[in-house]
């Protein structure tokens, strides 16, 4: 898994004794976004899949519609202190015509693993407008389909198996197969991971999927999936409060504590078949 996992010696105390053993780490590692050779944000990132983590991030800030709207991306400058490339920097040509992000996507600090709006340069920014209303999705599922998601995306985390430190995040279609699942210690990368997927394959517009976290369902998060045009957000935890506003301000579904059989609808319940 080459930068996924870092493995470190640990001193592991327990009723059973004490003894020192090698451990696990989920690696985490900074990504410069630029765009057109301008620093846009830092992001604090698992390594690998970057290319759909930038183009999820443009996709829901609202710089790019769909993979026609990006020329290139390609990795640039970051090297260590023998030489090498770090693959830490990402560089963003956009296509011709699609115009530059404003200065309210700038983000003046470093977005961090857990919070992907901190340090917007405009906080009137952060309330963004989707071009794909999720209002006019069709999208439902059975709620004993949706039930059965957990475990299958559980399933798929190959990392979390080995470190038990990342997010995951899923799209999923209405039948319960998982289209896509990436993993990252930051919940925002790992959706921004699968959106850019959709992007890239084609699928955005996606009012054909619902997205499936592994954590709570922040305000952002339901952004990025009204961004996509997505009418259905899955969390395996609790929702904020904003969070349940904006969705249901787009017309979404939010479903939270999906847990086992049971599950609450806070948002949009027609598109959960009983």
């Amino acid at each position: 898994m080459g930068r996924v996992i870092v493995r470190r010696p640990v001193r592991r105390i327990s009723a059973t004794g004490d003894r020192r053993r090698p451990d696990a780490l989920a690696a985490e590692e900074p990504l410069e976004l630029r765009v057109g050779g301008r620093a846009l944000a830092v992001t604090m990132r698992t390594p690998g899949h970057d290319v759909e983590l930038a183009h999820g991030f443009l996709l829901s800030e609202g710089v790019i519609g769909g993979r026609e709207d990006i020329a290139v991306a390609r990795y640039c400058d970051g090297v260590d202190d023998q030489g090498r490339n770090t693959y830490n920097v990402l560089d963003i040509a956009l296509a011709d015509g699609v115009p530059p992000p404003d200065t309210g996507v700038e983000r003046n600090f470093y977005t961090t693993s857990s919070c992907g709006v901190c340090g917007k340069a405009a906080l009137d920014a952060v309330k963004l407008r989707t071009r794909f209303s999720p209002a006019t999705a069709a999208f439902s599922v059975k709620s004993e389909t949706l039930a059965g998601l957990p475990d299958a995306l559980r399933a798929r985390q190959k990392v979390f198996a080995s470190t038990g430190g990342l997010h995951a995040a899923a799209l999923f279609t209405p039948d319960g197969s998982l289209a896509t699942v990436r993993e990252d210690v930051g919940r925002h990368n790992a959706v921004d991971k699968v959106l850019g997927w959709a992007v890239l394959e084609g699928r955005v517009p996606a009012p054909g999927y619902g997205l499936l976290v592994s954590g709570r369902a922040s305000f952002e998060l339901v952004q990025k999936a009204a961004m996509a045009g997505i009418g259905l957000l899955a969390a395996v935890s609790a929702p904020s409060s904003l969070a349940v506003e904006l969705a249901e301000e787009n017309g979404m579904t939010l479903v939270g504590f999906l847990r086992g059989d049971s599950m609450n609808l806070y948002t949009g319940d027609h598109r959960i078949l009983t």
